[in-house]
């Protein structure tokens, strides 16, 4: 396992369209999932520790997110599920249930979206403002593989960050990177 963090945000960067499959055995759009000011497009997985360690904190913070501030989110499995066979469908639709997903949560099996968003490790947060326009690329919290004890909802990087673009439709000033297990490209075109 290698642990990555992820690139500066790149201001001049917009989402991209997809059309993956939900867990829901739906497909979902970009359009699909964006909320009315911002959407957070995630990479995760189910395996990765810092992923697992954050996970019900994470869940809190989406679900406030988009009750007080109309901030959606979408959860994109990018992993080569034939090298890592526990972020199968099958673990996905698992994982998420356990954690109470509230959020689609998609596979990437051509691993197209996770390069075109340019996503490096799991998990890799893009914060979007009303129009698209990425605003955060940054970390949930400074938790690395270890959970927070006694969290408080509301309290995370990624939260705060979110709520400043809801109400400002611009780019929070301080951003740290978000660390995770990098993202297990196909051999061939990894």
């Amino acid at each position: 396992m290698v642990a990555l963090n992820t690139p500066q945000v790149d201001f001049d960067f917009t989402a991209k369209d997809f059309n993956l499959l939900g867990i829901d055995n739906k497909y979902y759009s970009l359009n699909d999932c964006r909320g009315k000011n911002g959407l957070i497009v995630m990479f995760i997985c189910n395996h990765c520790p810092y992923v697992q360690s954050i996970i019900s904190n994470l869940v809190i913070d989406i679900d406030l997110l988009r009750k007080n501030h109309q901030v959606n989110t979408v959860a994109i499995m990018p992993n080569d599920i034939s090298e890592y066979p526990e972020d199968s469908f099958e673990n996905m639709v698992n994982f998420a249930k356990e954690n109470k997903f509230t959020f689609p949560y998609l596979i990437d099996s051509t691993q197209k979206v996770a390069k075109e968003y340019g996503a490096v490790c799991t998990p890799d947060f893009f914060g979007f403002n009303s129009n698209l326009n990425l605003c955060y690329r940054g970390r949930f919290n400074d938790a690395k593989k270890e959970k927070i004890q006694g969290y408080e909802a509301g309290s995370s990087d990624l939260f705060q960050a979110m709520k400043f673009i809801a109400e400002t439709d611009n780019f929070p000033a301080e951003q740290k990177s978000s660390i995770g297990c990098s993202i297990k490209w196909f051999k061939s075109t990894g």
